[in-house]
């Protein structure tokens, strides 16, 4: 049997995410994995993993510091693999309002992170996701698969309208705590997760290396 080569994948190293458990993660399910901001590490592998924790605009000044929204960019412009995690995944979005401050986001789509309307914030425990049928993340796990959620904010409602028959519209999956949310998008080259797939156990595991065969 021919067996496939290992993926390369690198883990951005901005300052804003936990990169060893996710370097950790990825190792598990046969990546070789680096952390690292280099430029031309970053793009060159075979997928990139942008984790993030803390605050929005935190985040994104510290990914603006070392090019991050460029490589970002960059990568999806020509279709290599990006991958977002947590705040990771909220940057990706229009903009985010936390503590009255709007801060701009990547714009790769639309929609405000938004403070989560709930009993009990942060929400910080395991949910269950609801994926589409036909989701690449969510294959092979079943309905009741929980995962790691740790956030205070989140998109509520998914704005995209994708008209162009020849264009397929990201899957979005939701979660709920309070109110449904944007737990999962998968949008051609781009994955993200507001859930941390490194800290969700074998499901997270599952996931992580449904990314990986994309690659």
């Amino acid at each position: 049997m021919i067996k496939k080569p290992t993926k390369k994948v690198v883990v951005f190293d901005y300052g804003f995410g936990n990169v060893r458990s996710a370097e950790r993660a990825l190792a598990r399910v046969g990546a070789d994995v680096e952390i690292t901001r280099d430029y031309d590490k970053a793009m060159d592998a075979d997928g990139l993993l942008v984790p993030g924790v803390g605050a929005f605009e935190a985040c994104m000044r510290g990914l603006k510091q070392v090019r991050g929204d460029w490589i970002i960019g960059r990568r999806l412009s020509g279709g290599r693999p990006v991958m977002g995690i947590c705040v990771g995944m909220q940057i990706l979005f229009e903009r985010g309002i936390e503590h009255g401050v709007e801060t701009e986001g990547l714009d790769e789509w639309p929609g405000t992170v938004e403070p989560l309307k709930a009993p009990i914030v942060p929400h910080m425990g395991w949910n269950t996701v609801d994926a589409p049928a036909d989701s690449q993340a969510f294959a092979g796990l079943d309905d009741d698969a929980r995962f790691y959620f740790v956030h205070s904010y989140a998109v509520r409602s998914w704005t995209l309208e994708v008209t162009n028959p020849l264009i397929r519209a990201p899957r979005v999956s939701w979660a709920t705590h309070g109110e449904p949310f944007v737990a999962a998008v998968e949008n051609g080259a781009l994955w993200a997760t507001q859930f941390h797939p490194e800290k969700s156990g074998d499901a997270g595991a599952q996931l992580l290396t449904n990314w990986i065969e994309t690659l």
